[in-house]
């Protein structure tokens, strides 16, 4: 609609100082034609809007000229601001609604936060496409008290202390430099370093946070979607993992293969059952996945895999053969 193209056109004046009419044209994605009469229709409304001629001329506001669009607070916007930032838009044929959408949205900021806004969003990233855990878990509790400290020690770029209980020790303080935020699966985690070298801390063992005043030591841009990737490789490829040669219903192979970190090898015996050779995080993550698939599946090796789904097995036949 035309009256949502002005508005654009006005805070893309807003925000960039001055720009020529085929910049506003790309942005606008109208033709140069368009964007001039639209700039006449301003004019004729009161819109100071004005041409500066030459080389590095285009169309400009008066300096001081303000809208007043929405009432959306520095949070609200900044939540809006991170909802946007997803590939769907484009996905669904959103893209020019979006732009227009984030333009209002940034407009809407305190002023002392609008140069800030770009930065702060590539400190989040929401629902990449891997995960660090290859079996599904539910939501945690994190509290909200702790996640707004860290995030704003995130969008701050100050130091961060963070409570931390890490699996199978104490729980103690930590001070780290916070890089960002991930959330996936309904799995929340910060990426930080501690003394330069990289650190992923699990939201939901955080279990008090603090803002330092010193500046963390970072660098100023960062493609988080890229630290999670790498970090996640890592994980992935280091760490306690198990291998297990597993005999298996060839009707469930994806259940089997979506659960584990990576299937190394493959052979059909002459029965017509797999014979594949997978890798899990650990040995809980092995035990888990192999329980899922009750007599579907049989472990062969390691040994101590066997044993212990023989012997959980066993303990279920003789609750339930006992008298109710």
């Amino acid at each position: 609609m035309r009256a949502d193209r002005l508005v654009s056109l006005v805070l893309l004046l807003r925000r960039h100082g001055r720009l020529s009419a085929a910049a506003l044209a790309r942005e606008l994605e109208v033709s140069t034609r368009t964007v001039l009469r639209d700039i006449e229709a301003l004019s004729a409304a009161g819109v100071p809007v004005y041409a500066e001629r030459g080389r590095h001329g285009g169309f400009a506001l008066l300096p001081g000229f303000q809208t007043e669009l929405t009432g959306l607070n520095h949070d609200e916007a900044l939540a809006l601001l991170v909802a946007g930032s997803r590939r769907g838009a484009q996905a669904f044929g959103l893209g020019s609604a979006l732009a227009s959408a984030m333009l209002k949205v940034v407009d809407a900021l305190p002023e002392g936060h609008r140069d800030t806004a770009a930065g702060a969003v590539e400190r989040l990233l929401i629902d990449p496409e891997t995960d660090l855990l290859s079996r599904r878990q539910g939501a945690e509790d994190v509290s909200d008290a702790v996640v707004a400290e860290i995030r704003r020690a995130v969008f701050a770029g100050h130091k961060l202390r963070v409570h931390y209980a890490a699996v199978g020790q104490a729980p103690k303080w930590r001070t780290v430099d916070p890089i960002g935020l991930v959330t996936v699966r309904e799995q929340g985690y910060l990426l930080a370093t501690r003394s330069g070298a990289d650190r992923t801390y699990r939201l939901s063992r955080v279990l008090a946070a603090e803002e330092l005043d010193e500046p963390a030591e970072r660098p100023d841009r960062v493609d988080l979607d890229r630290a999670w990737q790498e970090r996640s490789t890592r994980f992935r490829t280091g760490g306690d993992q198990v291998v297990v040669l597993v005999r298996l219903d060839p009707a469930r192979r994806e259940q089997l293969a979506g659960t584990a970190l990576a299937v190394r090898a493959e052979d059909t015996d002459a029965d017509g059952r797999l014979r594949l050779e997978v890798a899990f995080q650990d040995a809980r993550h092995a035990r888990w996945a192999l329980w899922q698939l009750a007599a579907d599946a049989e472990a062969l090796e390691p040994e101590w895999l066997r044993t212990a789904l023989r012997d959980r097995a066993a303990a279920i036949a003789a609750r339930y053969g006992a008298p109710s």
